[in-house]
């Protein structure tokens, strides 16, 4: 500590204004040029984006780190990203930087919070954009954006339109191995595969001054199309071809309502209403050409949710805030699977379900000196969930989720946090129903809606040094203890014995997080930044077919990214380098482990500015070629100590990319 309190003081810090609130004007992007609110979020120090958790039902929950005018966007679908990057960066006054909290904001549970103040006023302001990403092996994709914003008087309306196709770059070409488990010479293959999307979208918003308060009205319109396929050519001395293709297409809309009213003195209410439908099918075939197995899915899916808080300070050092919030969800889904033609029966393949939502929540921010402040909150929740079709069944669940956070800045530029809080994770509705990755070796997944919440007690301890001005480094350690953790497990039907999701029962998890920003021109490179985060977790579960401790599925046990750059105003240009650090994860299922194994991402970018209204950027893509490995180790039955699997192993590459972006802009 005493290291990180002697960097602080070799320099003038930026001092935060009263309550914990550190503001970086417009001036302070300048020679970065930005040209979105997105370019802005990216270059803050020590902070990194987080967009929400736009899978999660409900509003509470599916929070990011970003609010827009002390509001959070009333979207879930619409992410924050998204969002700032129509968002121009000359509409911006300023970006508001909370960290650990304050009165009158809503931390969502984040540690560190964004609020983005626009510009008074609605001049007109638009942008195009077109670009292209070309693949050395000959694949291109574009891409093309029209937004435009503007208003008159207090109001203002926002308009947003993309068409474009994205390569999958987790796919590519390489050698593929399998090793039979009785000893047979291995096989060796030729893998090919790739993925693409094509997607379509529109958005638009509108905000007046409505019944003494400010409503906005915002709505979007999306259509997605996913194709995978795969080409094995089996190498000599065994001839022929395996593979197979998938085709998935997506369609929703989502309309948002946000109203906000001053109810005198200190005090405000805010409504929020949300309405999201959406429709998903999957069409999927793998296997030998001769006797392929095809997966069929259609479901729907809607959302419905209402939004009601009262907001008061009856000081400037405390803040109070109630509310209640109700959300309908339903899910309706077919799943069908043959084999060589032949329908296979699955567990919980026709399932409707219905879940009725509550939650009621109070909060406060209580700021006792200078150097305290303490967030409390607790919410109380309540599910009526039923389902039909192939699994009848209803209950109800009642969960209550208390939080504190306590923040004291014990030194001038120094700061250490506390949080204490019961998480209680959502029911994810693809839990619920079959599916199926006919490509890999998991294949078919049987559904169970008879499932409970994760659970956890969650403790976290961090402290933040701020040094040479924009300089900031933070240690974070995290402690989870799990009940009802699920993974998954076996279910025997009449068709077999299929993967499932299951609760396994307790677990435990822990995370060592350091993130660094760090100003680059005492060391010699004027105006040049470093930004990172390395994250290490370690996780303990009992396996529920072999019934031995063992890593929690899915989790990387490590993650590292870093992300280089320099402003050249003197070329009206900025350039860096993007690197994000390789992981792994396992899956582990009754009867398959899985590796999954990313190699290193390299992205180094340039931008140029011929004209302030004109922006050209060349990006790198995946320079290093980065390598995406699989490994799957598939037993006879359950998985037991001692067992032989047969495994399949491919190592693909996807190649190097080249991007080309050209962006223009009318107005102020």
């Amino acid at each position: 500590m005493s290291l990180l309190l002697a960097l602080a003081a070799a320099a003038p810090q930026m001092v935060a204004p009263p309550e914990g609130v550190i503001s970086y004007p417009a001036a302070f992007f300048a020679d970065r040029r930005p040209g979105t609110a997105l370019d802005m979020i990216n270059r803050l120090p020590g902070f990194t984006l987080d967009t929400g958790a736009t899978s999660l039902r409900g509003y509470e929950a599916a929070a990011g780190n970003v609010l827009i005018d002390g509001r959070r966007p009333a979207s879930k679908t619409d992410t924050l990203d998204e969002i700032l990057k129509r968002l121009p960066a000359s509409a911006v006054e300023r970006i508001d930087v909370i960290r650990g909290g304050a009165p009158g904001i809503d931390m969502q549970g984040k540690s560190v919070l964004a609020n983005v103040i626009r510009k008074k006023g609605a001049s007109f302001r638009s942008l195009l954009a077109a670009s292209n990403d070309l693949l050395a092996r000959g694949r291109d994709t574009g891409a093309a954006r029209a937004e435009a914003s503007g208003g008159w008087g207090a109001r203002k309306w926002e308009f947003g339109s993309y068409i474009g196709k994205g390569i999958d770059d987790g796919w590519g070409d390489g050698p593929g191995l399998h090793v039979f488990a009785d000893g047979r010479p291995p096989l060796r293959s030729a893998v090919h595969t790739e993925g693409d999307q094509l997607e379509g979208q529109l958005t638009g918003a509108l905000e007046s001054p409505l019944l003494g308060g400010v409503g906005r009205i915002n709505g979007r319109w999306h259509r997605d199309k996913y194709k995978y396929n795969e080409d094995d050519l089996l190498l000599p001395p065994a001839a022929g071809r395996d593979g197979g293709f998938e085709t998935d297409r997506s369609h929703e809309t989502e309309l948002g309502l946000n109203y906000l009213r001053p109810l005198g003195g200190r005090a405000d209410l805010e409504l929020v209403g949300l309405r999201h439908p959406k429709t998903l099918t999957i069409d999927s075939t793998a296997g030998a050409l001769s006797a392929p197995q095809r997966f069929q899915l259609d479901r729907h899916t809607a959302e419905t949710i209402g939004r009601i808080v009262l907001k008061a300070r009856p000081t400037a050092r405390l803040s109070l805030e109630a509310g209640a919030e109700r959300a309908l969800n339903t899910l309706d889904s077919d799943a069908r699977l043959t084999d060589r033609g032949a329908r296979v029966d699955l567990p919980a393949a026709q399932v409707g379900v219905r879940e009725a939502r509550t939650e009621g929540f109070v909060k406060a921010v209580w700021r006792p000196t200078a150097a305290w402040t303490v967030d409390a909150g607790l919410r109380l929740e309540r599910s009526h969930l039923t389902s039909g079709g192939d699994v009848a069944l209803a209950k109800t669940l009642t969960f209550a989720k208390p939080r504190v956070t306590a923040v004291w800045a014990f030194a001038h530029g120094a700061q250490a946090r506390l949080r204490v809080e019961r998480e209680v994770g959502q029911l994810n509705f693809d839990d619920f129903v079959a599916a199926a990755n006919l490509g890999g070796a998991s294949g078919v997944t049987a559904g169970n809606p008879d499932l409970e919440p994760e659970q956890a007690w969650v403790v976290e301890a961090a402290v933040e040094q701020r040094f040479w001005g924009d300089g900031v480094i933070t240690v974070t350690g995290r402690r989870y203890r799990i009940s009802n953790a699920i993974d998954r497990g076996p279910v025997t039907s009449a068709a077999g014995v299929f993967d499932q999701p299951e609760n396994i029962g307790g677990g435990r998890k822990a995370e060592l997080q350091l993130e660094l920003t760090l100003p680059l021109d005492r060391l010699g490179v004027p105006r040049g930044q470093l930004k990172g985060d390395l994250t290490k977790r370690w996780s303990r579960v009992t396996d529920p077919t072999t019934h031995e401790r063992r890593e929690i599925s899915a989790l990387h046990p490590l993650d590292w990214n870093a992300y280089f750059t320099q402003d050249l105003p003197r070329w009206n240009a900025v350039w860096g380098v993007d690197v994000y650090g390789a992981w792994r994860r396992t899956y582990y299922r009754f009867n398959l482990v899985e590796d999954q194994k990313l190699n290193t991402y390299v992205r180094p970018y340039a931008e140029w500015r011929p004209r302030p209204d004109l922006n050209i950027r060349l990006e790198l893509p995946n320079v290093t070629s980065r390598a995406y490995r699989i490994t799957d180790r598939t037993y006879a039955g359950l998985r037991r100590p001692g067992a032989a699997p047969e495994v399949d192993d491919r190592d693909l590459h996807v190649g190097r990319m080249y991007y080309l972006r050209v962006r223009k802009t009318f107005g102020g």
